[in-house]
């Protein structure tokens, strides 16, 4: 298994900026790809973007694509995710996730990022 802990999250006014963290541990050698979902109330859970650890590839969604940054520290299984020029609508709660060899998907417990207008 693998256990994820992320960290970072808080109150921010629009056009600020954030960094979340997530740190994985036990079963790290089988992860393939690390990244983050986002869930905003009443919404559907969105992909915000990922990581892959062999070549470096990231990916984001279309809503963030040009304000946030995926960057990952293999070494400490450790995936940050940038997020700038934050808007309300970002605010959600942040699930960090993690893909293994064997198709598992593990989930973060999620962090909370509110954006004030």
């Amino acid at each position: 298994q693998v256990q994820l802990v992320e960290s970072g999250g808080g109150l921010v006014q629009a056009g600020g900026s954030l960094r979340l963290s997530c740190a994985a541990s036990g079963r790290t050698s089988s992860m393939w790809r690390m990244g983050w979902v986002r869930q905003a109330p009443g919404n559907e859970r969105e992909f915000v973007g990922s990581i892959t650890w062999s070549n470096g590839a990231t990916y984001y969604g279309d809503s963030v694509k040009g304000r946030v940054t995926i960057s990952g520290d293999s070494a400490k299984n450790t995936v940050y995710l940038q997020m700038n020029n934050l808007k309300p609508e970002d605010t959600a709660v942040y699930y960090c996730t993690s893909y293994t060899n064997g198709g598992d998907t593990y989930w973060g417990q999620g962090t909370q990022i509110t954006v004030s207008s």
